[in-house]
């Protein structure tokens, strides 16, 4: 480092002085980084500046050469808790003699970017402050400081500066500017910063007028509440829909409303000891609830709880979040042990976040509205956790999480990946990373289309990336597709396009989210996926890296009855699954077992006779929902994997130490073929015997799980090799999870799971990146 002589006031010389210019990317804006960096510059007896520009943060300190050194290495071990330091750069420079530290102005470049922050739950600190009434922000809803508050929601542009997000609609008042100026306060430079004087406030709106504001606004929400009201509540990316989640006349109520009769309910509760009172709670659910991220996770529920049935009707879990904005908080504080809060959006439309789209779009649902003035510049929905295995794995990636990077194992050209259809996400990189967006939804409807593109422009625009390639799934008739090829014929340089097949993505995903570039038996467990011999794949084995694959083994070809109509009515799959078995004398059976009437059956076995509008599909998923209704659990799926979680309700009933049912393996050239029809045989046995639903429900997971086993030991034999990538959307089941990762550890085979992206669809745009990262970079394929 540059040095030069120092010399005090008396004259003496006391040391050198050096200088040194220290500048770091990652998560460092946003999360209280310029405050922990100035208080440790004066600790440390140092002069010198620290400024946020696009690309992080510049860091200038002055003074003895020792201090220098202590201050670089607690800058990168002292760093705040939600900061994350991706690279850092320490060089030398010639001393300037500063005399103090002081935080400069924020600068933009052109040529770089910032990482940028989530939105963060309300900190302890601020909820002691919101509950001490001798507090000037006691009560106030948009209470926040450096440590948390909206992030993400907010921001317009980089670098993070007031100016340059929403909060820029609230100039602070002397009060509050005094603390964002100090170093001591922990709201120095703290973004969001504002208080009921000069801050964001609430309104209670019924019948298209204002009622109420601010603390009487909240009284009025309370009030709609307790008297078994539904109030639409606006808070850091969207709006919830709420009711009292022990009043099962209000859910109810809600669920006609919002025509959702069985699909399970979000609820908020109030603390911990509410949610031990109604779930079970292991030390990492525990750790997950109260995560910054404050997702919503899913929990074992208890036999008697205050939250109705109605709320997760037939099912042993709730999805289960505590209050992570002030406004929550306050909503719980009202005698509330847990409200149902559920995503406010009409079916697969995008969530509201728009007040008047709010009163417009919801009047009919909603008895009162709890709206606030703080603009919400992006929508983004709840995440979802769940326990499986040896982790927390995520089933929705939004809140909380987005739009913090994956970092890929390689390096390439920018890269935009559109993503699949349904539970859409799209990914962009930039060098190593990926950046997924938060969950967008089912791109069949034109409102989530549209959100879609704007997200597409915002993500492009904030992390200032231009796309080199684009990456998409194989199925033509895709709108993420059509979306792609327009991008590529809309640019002037004709932009090259890498078309992934949707199960080769969901491996690549999984390799991406561990850190791996190598060879792995991909064990991809799926609902449908258009296959590279034109067909529905589902339930694939394949040798796969991030360059490429060979489809080894999959499950045997079985007719979707009427297509896309047999993915919403699993009676059609368990009829097309009798007659794959038995034939003619399907029909007599499946009277007896799938409950339709005799003129629908008869038209589907028509249509199995004759093949027509049957597309063949090797799909686990559909598999699951044959067996789910022909054990007469669902027969009709009025929301996504119902069949399929009703199946895994049923198994929790049953031993874990239940056999499973045998299969039948056939070489077909260079395919290994799993033939489901031996296990249909015995399920019908043990059916007809009278055996306990639960029981027969515990042996099909554990079929499925010995399937993995015994294709990846016969692959192993082929081709040596011996790790193994679980994904697909049937490994959000934690019972098939468990026993399959458990079963191949035993066989000696390494088990890669999801952590970092869902293993369902939500997780496919980063595995599309990763590929076309690979392939555009120059990468060959090992498989």
């Amino acid at each position: 480092m540059k040095s030069r002589t120092h010399i005090d006031c008396t004259g003496r010389i006391r040391d050198e002085v050096r200088a040194a210019v220290i500048t770091l990317r990652g998560v460092v804006q946003g999360v209280g980084f310029r405050p922990f960096v100035h208080r440790l510059a004066r600790e440390c007896g140092l002069a010198g500046t620290v400024r946020n520009f696009s690309g992080g943060v510049d860091i200038r300190v002055e003074g003895p050469p020792d201090r220098v050194e202590i201050f670089h290495h607690r800058v990168m071990r002292e760093a705040p808790p939600l900061a994350r330091i991706t690279e850092g750069d320490c060089r030398p420079v010639p001393p300037q003699g500063l005399k103090d530290f002081s935080v400069e102005q924020s600068f933009r470049s052109e040529d770089q970017f910032v990482l940028v922050p989530p939105d963060i739950a309300t900190c302890g600190r601020c909820l002691e402050e919101l509950t001490d009434p001798q507090d000037r922000r006691y009560r106030y809803p948009f209470i926040n400081c450096t440590d948390c508050g909206p992030r993400f929601t907010i921001i317009r542009e980089m670098p993070y500066d007031r100016p340059m997000t929403t909060m820029a609609d609230f100039a602070m008042c002397p009060r509050c500017q005094e603390e964002y100026g100090q170093i001591e306060h922990r709201r120095y430079h703290a973004q969001p910063n504002a208080c009921p004087d000069c801050g964001p406030q609430l309104a209670f709106h019924r019948g298209g007028r204002k009622e109420a504001g601010g603390e009487a606004a909240l009284r009025r929400a309370l009030a709609c509440l307790q008297n078994g009201g539904i109030v639409a509540v606006r808070g850091l990316g969207g709006f919830h829909l709420c009711c009292d989640a022990s009043s099962a006349g209000a859910v109810r109520e809600l669920r006609r409303r919002k025509h959702r009769p069985i699909k399970p309910l979000a609820v908020m509760m109030a603390d911990l000891e509410t949610v031990r009172q109604s779930c079970y709670l292991s030390e990492q659910e525990e750790a997950e609830l109260t995560s910054p991220q404050r997702p919503i996770v899913v929990l074992r529920r208890r036999d008697r709880t205050a939250v109705c049935a109605e709320v997760a009707t037939g099912n042993d879990t709730l999805g289960v979040m505590l209050p992570y904005t002030p406004v929550h908080t306050l909503l719980l504080s009202g005698g509330f042990k847990a409200i149902v809060a559920t995503s406010a959006n009409r079916s697969d439309q995008p969530l509201i976040a728009d007040n008047q789209e709010a009163q417009e779009g919801l009047s009919d649902i909603a008895d009162g509205f709890l709206l606030h003035d703080r603009r919400i510049h992006t929508r983004c929905d709840d995440s979802i956790v769940r326990l499986i295995g040896d982790g927390p794995v995520l089933l929705r990636r939004a809140r909380g999480y987005a739009p913090m990077p994956v970092q890929l194992p390689l390096s390439g050209p920018a890269v935009l990946a559109c993503g699949p259809e349904l539970k859409n996400t799209f990914c962009l990189t930039r060098s190593d990373h990926a950046f997924l967006s938060q969950h967008i939804g089912d791109l069949k409807n034109l409102e989530t289309y549209r959100f879609f593109e704007q997200m597409v422009e915002r993500f492009e625009d904030l992390f200032d990336i231009e796309p080199q390639v684009v990456a998409h799934d194989l199925h033509p008739q895709y709108l993420s597709t059509q979306y792609a090829r327009q991008r590529a014929a809309d640019s002037a340089s004709q932009l090259p396009m890498v078309a992934v097949q949707h199960h080769h993505a969901h491996v690549a995903a999984c390799l991406a989210d561990n850190g791996v570039r190598e060879p792995v038996i991909g064990v991809v467990f799926d609902g449908i996926g258009y296959g590279d011999d034109g067909h529905i794949w589902g339930a694939e084995f394949m040798a796969a890296d991030l360059g490429g694959y060979r489809r080894l083994g999959h499950l045997r070809y079985i007719p979707l009855p009427g297509g896309d109509a047999a993915n919403r009515q699993p009676w059609r799959m368990g009829l097309s699954y009798l007659y794959a078995v038995l034939g003619k004398e399907t029909d007599a059976l499946a009277g007896r077992l799938l409950g339709q009437d005799e003129t629908s059956r008869r038209s589907i076995l028509r249509m199995l006779e004759r093949s027509v509008n049957t597309p063949p599909a090797s799909s686990m998923g559909r598999l699951f929902d044959a067996v789910s209704a022909l054990l007469g659990l669902c027969q009709e799926n009025t929301f996504e994997g119902q069949a399929a979680i009703q199946l895994e309700v049923a198994a929790r009933e049953a031993s874990d130490r239940l056999p499973g049912y045998d299969w039948r393996l056939r070489q077909e050239g260079s395919q290994l073929v799993a033939d489901p029809e031996p296990l249909i045989r015995s399920i019908l046995e043990d059916l007809d015997q009278g055996r306990p639903v639960a029981e027969i429900a515990r042996r099909f997971h554990r079929s499925a799980a010995e399937l993995a086993v015994l294709v990846c030991r016969r692959i192993r034999q082929q081709n040596g090799l011996d790790r193994i990538a679980l994904t697909g959307g049937s490994f959000q089941n934690a019972i098939l999870a468990e026993q399959t990762a458990d079963l191949l550890r035993r066989e000696g085979f390494q088990v890669l799971t999801h952590h970092q992206v869902p293993p369902n669809d939500g997780g496919v745009a980063l595995g599309q990146a990763a590929v076309a990262v690979f392939q555009q970079g120059g990468g060959r394929t090992c498989v």
